[in-house]
């Protein structure tokens, strides 16, 4: 589950999500990016970034080694009813592997929302939730197993 929601994300996140795995508009995805543990800056900061490009315009640092994750439609769980019982709504991401990874350490994951894959830039994306996800890659494949990445109550 997400450490923090972005500020811009709150209450949008199962929105968003829906939308890519509606595939509407047909260039949405949900972006994985990795963030390195050097120059890690604090949730407290972090959580005002409106933009990938403002989350990484500080100290804190994409890992590029291992490379983002683009899930589209296809990978995404159709959208969970949200759960009255317990008053809240939450969304999973599926399991996900980057092959022999490989880099710097990482201590973090951002879930990004991105509405045109084929053109948008770090600017475009919308940084939704950041949650600890901590890995020295040694070149073996590393899956990420996280359900939950966001909930709403």
């Amino acid at each position: 589950m997400a450490n923090i929601v972005m500020n811009i994300a709150k209450g949008r996140v199962a929105e968003l999500y829906a939308r890519v795995e509606n595939n509407d508009p047909s260039t949405s995805a949900l972006i994985l990016i990795p963030i390195e543990t050097s120059g890690l800056e604090a949730d407290a900061t972090l959580i005002d970034a409106d933009t990938v490009a403002a989350v990484l315009a500080g100290t804190t640092n994409e890992q590029t080694t291992m490379g983002r994750k683009t899930l589209t439609d296809t990978e995404l769980a159709t959208v969970p009813a949200p759960v009255d019982a317990s008053d809240y709504n939450e969304v999973s991401l599926p399991q996900v592997t980057w092959t022999a990874a490989t880099g710097n350490a990482i201590s973090k994951m951002l879930v990004a929302y991105d509405a045109n894959t084929g053109s948008g830039t770090d600017a475009d994306l919308v940084p939704l939730t950041m949650f600890d996800c901590a890995l020295t890659p040694s070149g073996t494949d590393f899956v990420l197993t996280t359900g939950a990445f966001f909930r709403a109550t």
